[in-house]
């Protein structure tokens, strides 16, 4: 288990650094692959030996070895939490193919979060590509539930695509492909995952107001992160927590 958890957050941490390419360049339209990795100020290109995920950030102090501009702590705190999920991952479900579906379902929100939060997007890129990989894993490692993942994604797609419908301006179309690709993965426990997404984006939203006053409701905040929080808990617990509801109530 140790030695799995560790080649998982090695793996995160080699992916993490990917990811914060993806994050920039994206939504920007520029290509994922060419150039390579360049300082954003004097746009030298960075070295191979300074390039290493988290380890080349404090090396250089945060900043760039050729003008000094100084580097965001945001790139190696995004390898770091990467690795740490993916670790956690294995660690929570397990050498099994579960893990497999838990890590790809990490990788696929970190940039949405990190898109959303900057540009108050959800690329239909990352989407497609969440919803293709997700089809293909749960079909290849569990075809017993490809139909509970089919139906959790259409009812959580279809909730969300109900509230843009009725309040367009605090909810978006990539918010709602997001939750029907979170169904995918998620299944059954699509359903905590909605709960904690709404309830953490209600609390920012009166913190919000407290603070601002009556301006703060003209201040859109990205959903798109919150939903990746509640897919990151129904991720590690949510299945127990549908479990506990359903001995309870049911």
């Amino acid at each position: 288990m140790a030695m799995a958890a560790l080649l998982a957050g090695t793996f995160g941490l080699a992916i993490g650094s990917f990811l914060n390419v993806v994050a920039y360049r994206l939504p920007r339209l520029e290509s994922l692959v060419r150039p390579r990795s360049r300082c954003p100020q004097c746009q030298t290109q960075i070295r191979s030996r300074d390039n290493i995920p988290v380890l080349g950030w404090l090396l250089l102090r945060g900043r760039c070895r050729d003008c000094g501009t100084p580097i965001s702590a945001r790139y190696p705190l995004v390898e770091a939490a990467t690795a740490l999920l993916c670790a956690l991952v294995v660690v929570v479900k397990g050498v099994e193919p579960e893990a497999l579906l838990g890590i790809a379902f990490v990788l696929l929100l970190v940039p949405i979060t990190l898109i959303d939060l900057e540009h108050r997007i959800i690329p239909n890129k990352l989407t497609l590509l969440g919803a293709v990989v997700g089809l293909l894993l749960v079909g290849l490692l569990f075809p017993d539930h490809l139909d509970e993942s089919l139906i959790a994604a259409a009812a959580a797609g279809g909730f969300f695509l109900v509230a843009a419908l009725v309040y367009p301006a605090g909810m978006g179309m990539g918010d709602v492909k997001l939750a029907a690709v979170m169904g995918i993965f998620l299944g059954r426990a699509v359903a905590p995952a909605i709960f904690v997404a709404l309830l953490a984006g209600s609390l920012i939203g009166v913190a919000l107001i407290a603070r601002h006053g009556a301006a703060a409701r003209k201040r859109g905040i990205p959903f798109g992160p919150w939903l990746a929080l509640g897919g990151l808990v129904a991720l590690f617990v949510g299945d127990a927590i549908v479990d506990w509801y359903l001995g309870t109530f049911a």
